[in-house]
């Protein structure tokens, strides 16, 4: 019975604890704003990538296009064999006029394939030709795990990545104003009249789920992929990014959708930017020698805020110095040292130590010093000049002695 009490609770309540499980077989989350990975599981296998290849589609594009308001053809070529495909298009006609800024919208919020190849051909000449810049791009971001056959993401197993390097792949993408503009698009009409709308937008008008923080997405989708996701979410203090990858689609039913607002809003939750030190805090103290100060201080060069859980025991915070042991006036000015920060016995960060010129001499404190060295030095001083005085004394009393012979 308690078992049976126990199953259910943990399916009601999936993510009460860190260790949560997902429906997606793979998943990477990032902390945009401090650039670190938050949470991983398979994040590095190879796998079919689906329409989330439509996020170096689309990027790509953006970089060549000069012009995102100039009316273009669409290609014959580019809907030959979608259909078949069973791609998800938008109906684009041969020959029809839109704008290069529709094609973009087209390719990420409903994730149209007419409108990915069209952009394809009509930006390098063919889809092979921009297969190759894609390639090419991801060279340049140092994605080994991943190899583009395709613009869409048609099943090929040659077209594959990592969540890891999709996420890579996004978070360059949005520093881009115009994919970002785009990617956190929930509708756009396109110049023909036509209302494109998210899919994600879809998904959680469809079957009620609320969605709360996620901002922007890019769904796929094929049988080898499973359900794909990437996603970028905030509550105004902290901004993360989720890639997910093979969530179940027996059902049909959005469990990539879920497993990024199960994410979200467990680190939203359960997580805070935490304060652990400000500019100018001591963090540490070093012995001197001939100083007025007592100790040296170092100070910490900027604050330091870290994403944390709720829970976490910030009295466990500590200092690991190495470098010169004894500061003195006299220290050359330069890196005397370096001070490692941890947290729960977790390395954060480095901090190297610099000493300019802080300490003022002390006269005093080095006589104290020296003292015993000053007074035997002094009593030898005042030996040797009575041994001098005496010989000369003696020098001129022999004198004396030799005249009055």
């Amino acid at each position: 019975m308690k078992k049976v009490i126990w199953l259910i609770f943990i399916l009601i309540f999936p993510l009460n604890c860190q260790a949560f499980e997902l429906y997606s077989e793979y998943a990477i989350l990032y902390n945009l704003d401090e650039n670190t990975v938050l949470y991983e599981q398979n994040a590095t296998t190879p796998i079919p990538i689906a329409s989330l290849t439509k996020i170096m589609t689309t990027i790509v594009a953006i970089e060549k296009i000069t012009n995102l308001d100039e009316f273009v053809e669409i290609p014959a070529t580019a809907l030959e064999g979608l259909r078949e495909q069973n791609a998800m298009v938008i109906g684009l006609k041969a020959n029809e006029k839109v704008t290069f800024k529709d094609l973009l919208y087209a390719s990420l919020l409903p994730s149209a394939a007419d409108a990915t190849n069209s952009l394809a051909i009509l930006v390098a000449g063919s889809k092979e030709n921009f297969v190759t810049l894609m390639n090419e791009k991801a060279s340049a971001l140092q994605l080994e795990n991943t190899h583009f056959t395709d613009t869409s993401g048609l099943d090929d197993e040659k077209n594959y990545s990592t969540v890891s390097d999709m996420a890579t792949v996004l978070r360059y993408a949005l520093e881009n104003p115009t994919f970002y503009e785009i990617f956190t698009s929930q509708e756009y009409m396109m110049s023909n009249g036509t209302l494109l709308e998210s899919t994600l937008k879809y998904y959680t008008t469809r079957y009620a789920l609320q969605n709360t923080y996620i901002k922007g997405s890019k769904t796929g989708y094929t049988t080898p992929a499973g359900y794909c996701l990437a996603s970028i979410a905030d509550d105004e203090d902290t901004h993360l990014l989720l890639v997910t990858a093979n969530a179940p689609t027996a059902s049909r039913y959005p469990y990539h959708v879920v497993d990024a607002l199960a994410v979200y809003d467990y680190y939203f939750t359960n997580y805070q930017n935490k304060t652990l030190y400000n500019m100018e805090d001591v963090l540490y103290e070093l012995p001197t020698k001939y100083s007025r100060e007592s100790s040296f201080k170092v100070k910490a060069p900027n604050s330091l805020e870290k994403y944390l859980a709720n829970d976490t025991d910030l009295s466990t915070l500590t200092f690991q110095y190495s470098g010169l042991e004894t500061v003195t006036p006299f220290t050359p000015h330069e890196q005397i040292g370096t001070l490692k920060v941890f947290l729960e016995g977790e390395e954060l960060t480095t901090i190297p130590v610099m000493y300019q010129g802080e300490l003022t001499f002390s006269l005093w404190l080095c006589f104290q010093e020296y003292s015993t060295y000053i007074i035997l030095g002094g009593i030898l001083l005042i030996l040797i000049g009575f041994f001098i005085h005496r010989k000369k004394r003696r020098k001129k009393s022999r004198k004396r002695k030799k005249r009055n012979l």
